[in-house]
């Protein structure tokens, strides 16, 4: 029985390496289209739903904010509560990497990897992993704070949460959609739903890319 295909949107604005890419691509990853702009990567991937976004960290069009602003202005739709962002990107400047990691990217590839690193990024992206270039990892844990104070500090933070509580929010972060939590806990989506609002609550978080967040930052996933 052959893995099911992963669904992939790149957005980049170059037209010769979105063709070179796709090429390079695994069997596996089927890509649904492509956009060179912000506004288009916003409304291409809304109408497509994709497993995993290739996105550009540098983007014209909309405000400015490049792929950040893309994953931003899609990150509240539910529609694509299941679909990943992947940043791959010329630039390995730390400013760009926690920018889009901040905005919700669940990793960050620079354009020198092979198209087999790719296609296995996006692989584990979608699995639940977070994925980053080797030398890239570093700025996204200094950027968190993961000093050996706050990894301790988390043992803490994780005492106030019930295991199951914690079994929740470990797939949360990964960005589980809360039917893909209860089908794999075997829950209800409501209670799937209090055990989020109790974890957040308990750790003074707002939003699951706050609990990404910190959880990334502890070393959690």
């Amino acid at each position: 029985m052959t893995d099911p295909r992963i669904t992939v949107v790149i957005v980049d604005d170059h037209q010769i390496f979105r063709i070179g890419l796709r090429a390079e691509l695994g069997a596996r990853l089927e890509v649904l289209g492509e956009a060179a702009t912000v506004d288009e990567a916003v409304q291409r991937v809304s109408a497509l739903r994709p497993d995993v976004v290739l996105l550009d960290v540098h983007l014209p069009g909309g405000s400015g904010g490049g792929g950040a602003e893309v994953v931003q202005r899609l990150a509240g739709v539910p529609e694509l509560a299941g679909t990943r962002f992947l940043a791959l990107s010329v630039s390995d400047a730390a400013d760009d990497v926690v920018r889009v990691i901040r905005a919700g990217a669940r990793g960050y590839l620079t354009k020198t990897a092979s198209g087999a690193e790719v296609t296995a990024a996006v692989e584990r992206v979608h699995g639940g992993d977070a994925v980053f270039s080797p030398r890239l990892a570093g700025f996204v844990l200094d950027a968190f704070g993961t000093g050996l104070g706050e990894i301790a500090a988390a043992d803490d933070e994780l005492d106030r949460l019930s295991a199951r509580e914690q079994e929740v929010m470990r797939l949360i972060a990964r960005g589980y959609a809360y039917k893909e939590v209860a089908a794999e806990l075997f829950l209800s989506v409501k209670t799937v739903e209090t055990h989020v609002s109790n974890v957040l609550r308990k750790l003074q978080l707002s939003n699951r890319h706050e609990l990404t967040a910190w959880a990334l930052s502890r070393r959690l996933l």
